[in-house]
């Protein structure tokens, strides 16, 4: 998967929003490389330069599209509850990402990959990030004793479920109650 950013041009860009619309607008299952650079207005070899296959593209987008769901969260804080708030609020943009939303309710597997078989550069970031939050809230005094990498890898569990469950559960866990919830559950979980 490419991770640079094609500098003035956008190509890089241009190509995962093609991605991305097309992902909202005919369903990841109808999804192509051809159709994807027919919308970016470029030729198939250019997005080949920069992904090798289409999941190669779905993993590029997923990346960025997690990334700017946690830029438009403030950074975590030193303790446990601004880390749990922080989570919290990443977790319902993600959910609420269009994107996000129409791969993982299409019937088409392709987030399984990055949810049962492996982890991605997007979940590798996010476990990156909520380690040294981890051992943030430790040091603080605020998050339990424990190695912050299997601490973080748990609450990305916990959470990750929690986004990929929240449309089953919306009737019996409306939103106040769904944020309160993920944010007792994780509490609970970090709690010394």
């Amino acid at each position: 998967m490419s991770t640079r950013n094609d500098g003035a041009d956008g190509t890089h860009d241009r190509i995962l929003d093609a991605a991305a619309h097309l992902v909202r607008s005919i369903g990841p299952q109808r999804l192509t490389l051809a159709e994807i650079a027919r919308r970016a207005q470029v030729s198939r070899p250019t997005v080949y330069r920069r992904w090798p296959d289409l999941q190669a593209v779905i993993g590029g987008l997923l990346t960025r599209e997690i990334r700017a769901a946690q830029s438009v969260v403030p950074p975590v804080g030193e303790s446990r509850q601004e880390t749990v708030a922080w989570i919290v609020e990443v977790a319902v943009a993600l959910r609420d990402n269009p994107t996000i939303e129409a791969l993982l309710h299409a019937d088409s597997g392709m987030l399984l990959t990055y949810v049962v078989e492996r982890l991605g550069t997007s979940q590798l970031g996010l476990l990156d990030v909520l380690g040294k939050a981890v051992a943030r809230g430790q040091r603080h005094g605020s998050v339990r004793a424990g190695d912050p990498a299997e601490l973080a890898a748990m609450v990305l569990l916990i959470t990750q479920s929690t986004v990929q469950s929240h449309r089953m559960i919306a009737q019996v866990l409306p939103e106040a109650a769904w944020r309160r919830e993920l944010a007792t559950a994780l509490n609970g979980y970090l709690a010394p």
